[in-house]
């Protein structure tokens, strides 16, 4: 077997995603990306049990793995007990591992990932917040999310939602004891040094780009290659 099949068996995802697929097609008859997508969950569950390092690495360089949706949908149809899904979650966390996610336009995005919902979760508590969806990179929210976002706390006020208050409420500041513990939990489970994985590898990306920047003696990819790989869309990933 290869070596890239030897690191997916190290994640339990792919040990309960792969059982014996025998390449029925069911997955991706149901798969709602692969009707979008170019993106085919048999081929890719038949290019790792075969384990060619070669079409592997191709996948891992790719943007099919990037396309999944994650419902798993193909879960409770697969006749065999197998779920593409969770392989797909192998390949992409290899991906990331091994630093291949920069070859691809939908794998650059995972800087976008890290430094918005990341970065969001360590900063403020929360995945989303109003104040960081910025208009610019949202254009899809129109013209009634930039004026939310420049009356952010006006318009929170009107629902009572506690908003950057310490009290109750959906939208409450977090202390920073509770911060603490979160960034403790990264720290301990290895999400702080994956951060580091995204941030190092999309900073070399960056440098052949001219888009990197040194910061704290550490190059770091610039806000203009942020800003690229969260909104350009060369085409061609749809059917």
């Amino acid at each position: 077997m290869g070596k890239y099949l030897d690191l997916l068996k190290e994640d339990i995802r792919f040990t309960e995603g792969l059982t014996a697929c025998m390449n029925c097609g069911m997955c991706t008859a149901v798969c709602p990306s692969a009707g979008f997508y170019d993106y085919d969950p048999r081929q890719i569950m038949d290019t790792v049990q075969n384990g060619s390092d070669r079409a592997i690495e191709e996948l891992l360089s790719g943007e099919q793995i990037w396309y999944c949706g994650e419902c798993m949908s193909c879960r409770p149809r697969c006749p065999r007990a197998n779920t593409p899904g969770y392989v797909i979650q192998a390949l992409r966390t290899l991906s990331q591992k091994t630093g291949m996610f920069v070859r691809s336009e939908k794998g650059r995005q995972q800087l976008a990932l890290k430094r918005t919902i990341g970065q969001n979760i360590l900063d403020l508590g929360y995945c989303i917040h109003p104040t960081r969806i910025d208009p610019e990179l949202h254009p899809e929210q129109g013209p009634v999310w930039r004026w939310v976002y420049d009356n952010v706390k006006d318009v929170f006020d009107r629902f009572d939602m506690g908003y950057d208050t310490d009290g109750s409420g959906a939208m409450r500041r977090i202390d920073e004891e509770s911060l603490d513990e979160i960034r403790r939990i990264f720290d301990r489970t290895g999400g702080t040094a994956f951060f580091e994985r995204i941030e190092e590898c999309s900073a070399e990306e960056a440098a052949r780009r001219g888009m990197a920047e040194e910061v704290d003696g550490k190059p770091r990819a610039t806000d203009e290659y942020l800003n690229e790989v969260y909104t350009v869309d060369s085409g061609g990933h749809t059917l």
